[in-house]
């Protein structure tokens, strides 16, 4: 990282870069990264201007310094357009992503793709996370930012051969530079102990947000024995409750560490300092230890600021073996001991304090390791990677704009707008129908639209802003399905008027297959204990009615209730059965209907048809039957072609008849949830096989609702959020019904769920 003369230092040339992440006051590792970033090139290339673009967590943001020049929701789609724009309209002339999956909005952060497509200028990603196996989402996501970024700089040797390996990246693009860190002189810990009522103890610190996934509860076990030999040692645990662990859970991780200490008699041996501390403060606190712990649980971390830090300081460390700790403290840096291992942490605590001529020099190779880590030299490194990308724009004409994928609908989205969706509901559920857009009352709640409506907020999740608002909506549409189950059938009562009275049938297969559909979404994607726990009952209670099921939506409906509930509790047996049992009856009912000019599953093609292929590639694949999943796409494909007009747009089977085979195909009255059901039925087939076709049929069937259809009007009201009840003969009809607005709102979720693996498609 030497050897930059002056004149070769970036900030002579550049006059602007942005740098991309979270910013303090926000309390997390990567806005205090970016912070000492941003300073740090300021100090060594003062002639540039540098400022943020700065993700939000919360609503009302953050009260920021004047170096965050725009902020974003984090899970608003539309403010990453804005934000592009804004970068591209200052003559911003470098951008540097600070990349970790969970700062960014939409699902596994993909909402950031939509920024770094439209922007005109080259791009440094930083890459905060690499996961060695990771899932299908996380890896579209690090493909396509991999493709967009000119530099990807990572902050481990290892993390450097895992982005070589997995990925197949040049090595030219990829430049190791490890994490920063202040430049602390080598004190003795004794010097600060005073400040903190710590003088003449000996000092164990862990510091950083708290949450589960820290391991400080093994410290805590392990100090009983420590104490016994040493009365006069002290644990500071130095650290705020991670906000979103606070917001879910409250205190409760810290009251239990709390709880533990009392319980082995070491509670006057713990001190929390329950703050996120200056930068100045910390290094005050990192001096006063003798000993530094990090307990993590998780080996998968590829880089650790805290780690650094305290090595930085000069500290001797344990700490468990996650990927970082392992290649940090190699030779002699630090002592590694096992996950959740409380007696090698006591252990390995005492042998230092017993020790302390090899804790003083396990501090001073830890110190002397970390010299080229401190930020003068990291921002100097960073310089130099700008300086190369700088050069080799000189040498080739770049496109005033970036490159970008052809399939430009997924990436233009309309926001979601929940204002429709919120009108129809009140404290009961989901009333089913509206006058133009009014709620209509005199036509009660059925079950249909509020396990439809359940399904679209619990995958919503990764879409909203407001998640307090989607889980209130949770409550309400999983209460109905509550309160409209007979226990007595073992079904549900469809309908319920406004005044909450019970209709008496139990007998709508389809219904009752939807219910199970909206449980087994719940069950898949809730975070909540008490919703899941509640869902999970009503779902094996209901789980049963589908022994006598011939309808094949139904069947369809119930299929994907359980193919969800599956993707987290795979080991139910029962639920299995069920899966089986269902799954041979809708392939026996294809083959005993279908033929080569009608591959379908049934004499008629009606209402909802893509549910039926949806659910045959979808539990196909879960339980590896090829012939099932062959059946399905071959079913989708007929059912595209039987419904496309002659100019390419979708043309949904009208409900006026609908088409009975050797009949007459109905043109009118083409409804949302056909073309619905037909978009996420291509989506599934997409994400099975990988051919790009279905990926552009789903693209194709989403746009029938924004006015590629026979009236070339779109059905989705963009002033209210709600969804007009179809396409006629004579115009659009006006009504906007809870039906339709679902419809809308799961299409318009399952495209923003899909960006990340259209993004690439040509």
């Amino acid at each position: 990282m030497e050897g930059i003369s002056r004149q070769q230092r970036i900030g002579d040339k550049y006059k602007t870069i942005a740098l991309v992440g979270n910013y303090l006051p926000r309390q997390c590792g990567i806005a205090t990264f970016t912070s000492d970033l941003l300073q740090a090139l300021a100090a060594e290339s003062p002639d540039t201007g540098y400022w943020t673009i700065a993700m939000n967590d919360i609503q009302k943001g953050y009260d920021y310094p004047s170096q965050v020049r725009f902020e974003v929701y984090q899970n608003k789609l539309q403010e990453y357009h804005l934000a592009a724009d804004f970068i591209n309209m200052n003559r911003v002339e470098l951008v540097c992503l600070q990349h970790e999956f969970g700062i960014f909005g939409g699902t596994d952060g993909s909402h950031i793709l939509a920024l770094l497509q439209n922007l005109r200028m080259p791009v440094v990603t930083t890459c905060h996370t690499i996961l060695h196996n990771p899932d299908v989402g996380k890896n579209d996501v690090m493909k396509e930012l991999i493709r967009i970024s000119n530099r990807l700089i990572v902050m481990s040797k290892l993390g450097l051969d895992m982005i070589r390996n997995q990925y197949a990246v040049d090595e030219d693009r990829i430049v190791f530079i490890p994490h920063g860190i202040p430049d602390t002189p080598f004190i003795d810990p004794n010097y600060y102990k005073d400040q903190f009522g710590v003088e003449g103890k000996k000092v164990i610190l862990t510091f950083g947000l708290l949450h589960p996934g820290k391991g400080v509860e093994y410290v805590i076990d392990a100090l009983p024995e420590v104490v016994r030999r040493y009365p006069e040692t002290v644990y500071l645990i130095l650290g705020a409750t991670h906000p979103h662990v606070k917001k879910e859970s409250g205190e409760s991780y810290r009251i239990s560490l709390q709880q533990k200490a009392r319980q082995l008699g070491v509670d006057n041996n713990l001190v929390f300092h329950n703050r996120f501390v200056s930068l100045e403060k910390l290094c005050e606190f990192l001096i006063c230890a003798d000993i530094y712990v990090t307990p993590y649980l998780s080996k998968e971390q590829i880089t650790s600021g805290t780690l650094a830090y305290a090595m930085g300081a000069g500290k001797a460390i344990i700490s468990t073996p996650y990927w970082y700790a392992e290649e940090m403290l190699a030779d002699g840096r630090g002592r590694l001991v096992p996950f959740a291992d409380s007696s090698a942490i006591t252990e390995q605590i005492i042998e230092l304090f017993d020790h302390p001529v090899e804790l003083n020099a396990m501090r001073k190779r830890a110190y002397q390791f970390t010299r080229e880590m401190i930020w003068k030299k990291v921002a100097m490194a960073y310089l130099k990677v700008f300086s190369e990308l700088r050069e080799e724009r000189s040498k080739k004409m770049y496109p005033a704009y970036p490159e970008k994928p052809s399939i430009g609908t997924p990436f233009d989205l309309p926001e979601i707008k929940l204002d429709h969706l919120l009108l129809l509901t009140d404290d009961t559920g989901i009333l089913q129908h509206a006058k133009f857009m009014i709620p209509s009352r005199e036509h009660g709640y059925t079950v249909d639209d509020n396990a439809r409506a359940l399904a679209a907020v619990m995958l919503a999740q990764d879409t909203m802003i407001d998640a307090s608002l989607l889980e209130s909506l949770s409550y309400t549409y999983l209460g109905f399905l509550d309160y409209a189950f007979d226990d007595k059938t073992g079904r549900f009562r469809n309908y319920i008027s406004y005044s909450r009275k019970l209709g008496q049938k139990t007998d709508f297969e389809d219904c009752h297959a939807r219910a199970l559909w909206g449980l087994g979404v719940t069950i898949a994607k809730s975070n909540k204990d008490s919703q899941v726990g509640m869902a999970m009952d009503l779902f094996e209670r209901a789980l049963g009615a589908c022994e006598g099921f011939q309808s094949p939506r139904a069947i369809a409906y119930a299929l994907l209730g359980i193919v969800s509930y599956s993707s987290r509790f795979r080991g139910d047996r029962n639920t299995r059965h069920y899966e089986d049992m269902l799954a041979s009856r809708l392939w026996e009912l294809y083959r005993a209907n279908a033929t080569e000019t009608w591959p379908w599953i049934e004499d008629i093609v009606a209402y909802e048809n893509g549910r039926i292929p949806q659910a045959m590639i979808s539990v196909g694949r879960s339980q590896g039957q090829d012939s099932l999943v062959n059946s399905g796409l071959q079913c989708l494909d007929w059912l595209l072609h039987i419904q496309t007009d002659d100019s390419g747009h979708l043309v949904p089977i009208g409900n006026r008849g609908w088409y009975k085979r050797h009949g007459k195909k109905m043109r009118f009255d083409q409804q949302p949830i056909d073309a619905g059901s037909m978009g996420e039925a291509c989506v599934e087939a997409y994400f099975t096989t990988g051919e790009t076709k279905w990926a552009h049929e789903a693209i194709r069937c989403f746009e029938w609702f924004i006015g590629r259809n026979d009236l070339q009007t779109p059905v989705y009201d963009y002033t209210t959020g709600g969804c007009r009840d179809g396409v006629q003969s004579n115009g659009v009809n006006q009504n906007q019904g809870a039906e339709s607005t679902i419809a809308w709102l799961l299409a318009l979720i399952t495209m923003y769920h899909c960006r990340a693996k259209l993004a690439a498609i040509p």
